[in-house]
């Protein structure tokens, strides 16, 4: 499974239409090997794809050319990652209640404490650090150091996203997936997993996609309710991530302790 690693994430980026009229939606293409129970993963503005392997306690970095390096490491329980457009790096801490913030450059800093089993983090329309704070079921925003909770009375949340429209999308490992319409109403999706990961993502034009941990598949979110596989075949899949040309998805599967892309399907 090990890749040529001259090419492989330069096909993930930039040969996108080339392989997707080779392989169907349904075939995810291994990429990467040896990640170790990774869970959040994210792109910087230079292609970069960082990972956090929690169980390595390292955050692990490959350039576009597909060259690994260790970005951090010594870390407890790393979980959730989110890049901000800066280009600081976020991280949680499932294991010690806190956030930390690194630089480009790896320089390490505790952004926020007091959490309650922080897992994943993604950024809302106004820019705000989300924080799926699993142990008090529910969604937090950071803000000028302090926490703010969005929303509240979840099932286990570990994965959130903002949708164009102002709604929320929640991934929650104690079941079921919750769309949270801007009108405050909410609808359960997860009727098809097994048990719904932390790997959350979402496109540009606001597609939403999930994995199922307790599967085998990663799933679109439909928002009357329903979902569908895009991709099948893993072992426990937690990581997830959308291409910055948004031309496929990233899925790190703690089975298999690798990483796979899936064409994302029209």
């Amino acid at each position: 499974m090990k890749p040529n690693r001259r090419t492989v994430l330069a096909q993930v980026m930039v040969l996108p239409c080339a392989l997707s009229g080779r392989v169907s939606a349904a075939t995810p293409q291994p990429l990467f090997d040896g990640v170790n129970s990774a869970v959040g993963m994210g792109f910087d503005a230079r292609g970069n794809l960082f990972v956090a392997e929690w169980g390595a306690g390292r955050i692990s970095r490959f350039a576009p050319d597909g060259a690994r390096t260790t970005f951090a490491e010594g870390l407890s329980g790393p979980s959730g990652l989110a890049i901000a457009p800066d280009g600081a790096i976020f991280v949680a801490s499932y294991s010690s209640d806190l956030i930390w913030r690194f630089t480009p450059d790896g320089e390490r800093s505790t952004y926020v404490t007091g959490l309650a089993t922080p897992a994943g983090l993604s950024f809302d329309r106004a820019g705000r650090l989300m924080v799926a704070n699993r142990r008090s079921n529910e969604i937090l925003a950071v803000e000028n150091g302090a926490l703010t909770s969005v929303i509240k009375g979840l099932n286990t949340p570990v994965g959130a996203v903002q949708t164009p429209d102002g709604g929320f999308v929640v991934s929650n490992i104690g079941g079921g997936v919750t769309i949270l319409r801007p009108d405050g109403t909410r609808v359960e999706a997860g009727g098809e997993f097994n048990t719904p990961g932390p790997g959350i993502t979402m496109t540009q034009t606001g597609r939403v996609f999930v994995v199922d941990y307790g599967g085998t598949t990663v799933r679109e979110i439909l928002m009357d309710g329903g979902s569908r596989a895009v991709a099948d075949g893993f072992s426990s899949p937690v990581g997830l991530v959308i291409t910055p040309d948004q031309s496929a998805l990233l899925t790190a599967t703690w089975g298999e302790r690798a990483v796979f892309r899936i064409p994302l399907p029209s």
